[in-house]
């Protein structure tokens, strides 16, 4: 139902003259701003067929320069696995955001990950979420590849992503349209 419906239906109005047509067309948008350093690419360069095929939603990947995660919202966070290699965050608009460091990190079982918040933590963008040592992770034989990933990509109708190559902590990474 558009606003004009809307409003005719909450306030019995009739006469669609006072509804400006602008207003019809209001739309949310959203933007999920890079949570590290690195190189942007896309998700279907991951390994990994649940991020690189899309299983999880729409989203992005991030070859990491540094070991950081930081806040790519404002919002909540909804889960922090134990291994600390994944989490996922609901901004305060609605928009579900999976960050994935690494392919089959979960295989070492928090070790090199390093965890600054808890499930139900408030956070706001650049917020250190998570460190990990690249180099660590890669002697273990583990890509670093971090797949971010907007997980209720069905409820948008747009879904944007950079066209940079190299992004740094919090510059706009994806921006969603409902």
């Amino acid at each position: 139902m558009g606003i004009r419906q809307l409003f005719k239906n909450i306030f019995g109005l009739n006469d669609d003259s006072i509804i400006n047509e602008e207003e019809e067309n209001l739309k949310l948008e959203e933007v999920i701003y890079s949570p590290m350093i690195g190189q942007v690419k896309k998700l279907s360069e991951v390994s990994d067929p649940t991020f690189g095929q899309e299983l999880m939603g729409k989203g992005i990947a991030i070859e990491p320069k540094q070991g950081r995660v930081v806040s790519p919202i404002e919002g909540t966070v909804k889960a922090m696995v134990s291994t600390k290699h994944a989490l996922a965050l609901k901004s305060n608009d609605g928009v579900e955001v999976l960050i994935h460091v690494g392919v089959d990190t979960v295989n070492l079982e928090g070790k090199y990950f390093r965890a600054y918040v808890d499930q139900g933590f408030h956070v706001k963008v650049g917020d250190l979420l998570v460190e990990f040592n690249i180099e660590a992770i890669k002697n273990e034989g583990y890509d670093v590849i971090t797949s971010v990933v907007v997980s209720n990509t069905e409820d948008y109708n747009i879904v944007n992503f950079t066209d940079r190559k190299e992004i740094k902590e919090s510059e706009p990474l994806i921006n969603v349209v409902r």
